[in-house]
């Protein structure tokens, strides 16, 4: 967060060529903004921001915090989700008192965000871009910066695990049905698929997201 004081200025020839401080958060006026989108999370410890001599104030806080978002998994493992980080604070009017601008381009962001991903893990960040807009409520308008996030799902344990073995077991399901065997073998490999065709039920049943609307194609079949 960066912002501006005209009333706490000083030149710095006339203080030992001091250019900037650091004092707590406290100390004077800042932000009061919040995420929408969150339901739980840590406030961060570091409460201090530095002061520098134009009045400019700068804050720098790391927040962990978990987000509510709309997941569609019908492609599911190859699904591609959009979720949405919005920042906003209903304390001040924007039109008046509070507007917020992003310093950084969408470009810029990302790739700052991309050094984070210090491990692979289940999802890829793909894209990230940003809308500012005004929204009213109470007749006032009030200042929100929102992130949208994309993020592409990584389907190769989906497919080693689930797709691939799957597909091998009606294969030769359908090998052995139309194949030349007795009419008892046939039977008690059709047992064996049916069994082995549950388990991979119940695997892929635990593997799965939830879903109350349109279950993942996968699922289905």
């Amino acid at each position: 967060q960066e912002w501006q004081n005209p009333f706490v200025t000083w030149d710095p020839r006339d203080f030992c060529n001091i250019s900037e401080i650091v004092l707590p958060m406290d100390t004077y006026w800042s932000p009061p903004i919040f995420i929408l989108e969150r339901v739980n999370g840590q406030n961060p410890e570091l409460n201090y921001m530095v002061l520098m001599h134009n009045g400019t104030f700068n804050s720098t806080r790391p927040f962990q915090v978990t987000l509510t978002c709309s997941l569609i998994i019908l492609k599911f493992p190859f699904d591609t989700q959009m979720c949405n980080l919005s920042i906003a604070s209903y304390l001040y009017p924007a039109v008046t008192d509070f507007v917020m601008k992003t310093r950084r381009t969408p470009a810029e962001i990302m790739k700052d965000s991309q050094s984070f991903f210090l491990t692979d893990g289940e999802w890829k960040f793909t894209n990230l871009s940003i809308i500012e807009y005004t929204e009213t409520m109470d007749n006032k308008g009030f200042s929100i910066v929102t992130y949208v996030i994309s993020m592409e799902r990584r389907p190769t344990l989906y497919i080693l695990n689930l797709i691939l073995p799957t597909c091998a077991l009606y294969l030769l399901d359908m090998a052995v049905l139309f194949g030349p065997s007795s009419l008892e073998e046939k039977i008690n490999f059709q047992i064996a698929i049916i069994l082995g065709s549950s388990m991979l039920a119940v695997i892929l049943n635990n593997s799965l997201p939830t879903s109350s609307n349109k279950p993942p194609i996968i699922g289905t079949h």
